[in-house]
């Protein structure tokens, strides 16, 4: 894997309708990811497009849709990024519904801790940098076969 440029942080997304929960969310992690954080589903999709978003967190519990529901959509229109769903309520319906509907990386309750938070959204990225580059490998693989295959026609092999 290439090195990595320590001073390009990576696109986490972090969506709740609790003002205080995005405010405490982007004071922790504001110095070593690219935090952007919106009150609702609907203001989150203004982000999607706007950096390379690594992670998207999502609060479960929210008043126009779940967290599950959100990250289902973000799945169909930008399954890249790596998903965790975050919620205060131990809900076994969701976890079900978040691994079988949102493919979701993790479920995490609150409150979370910022340490353990910060692990997991740093194996997030690191999954989410294997498989770019993993597409990108398999890109040059299949470009260098087709060049293999067009000189056996050839003949020139």
């Amino acid at each position: 894997m290439s090195e990595k440029d320590e001073s390009v942080k990576s696109g986490v997304l972090y969506v709740d309708d609790e003002e205080n929960n995005l405010i405490a969310f982007k004071a922790a992690f504001r110095r070593d990811f690219n935090v952007y954080t919106a009150l609702s589903p609907r203001e989150a999709k203004m982000f999607l497009d706007k950096d390379e978003l690594k992670v998207i967190i999502s609060d479960q519990r929210m008043p126009d849709k779940t967290g599950v529901e959100f990250l289902s959509e973000v799945k169909t229109s930008h399954p890249e990024p790596i998903r965790i769903l975050l919620t205060g309520y131990s809900d076994m319906e969701a976890v079900i519904d978040s691994i079988n509907e949102g493919e979701v990386y993790r479920y995490l309750t609150k409150p979370w801790d910022p340490k353990v938070l910060k692990s997991i959204i740093n194996q997030a990225i690191e999954i989410f940098d294997l498989r770019k580059e993993n597409k990108q490998l398999l890109a040059d693989l299949k470009r260098a076969n087709g060049q293999l295959e067009f000189y056996l026609r050839q003949k020139l092999l």
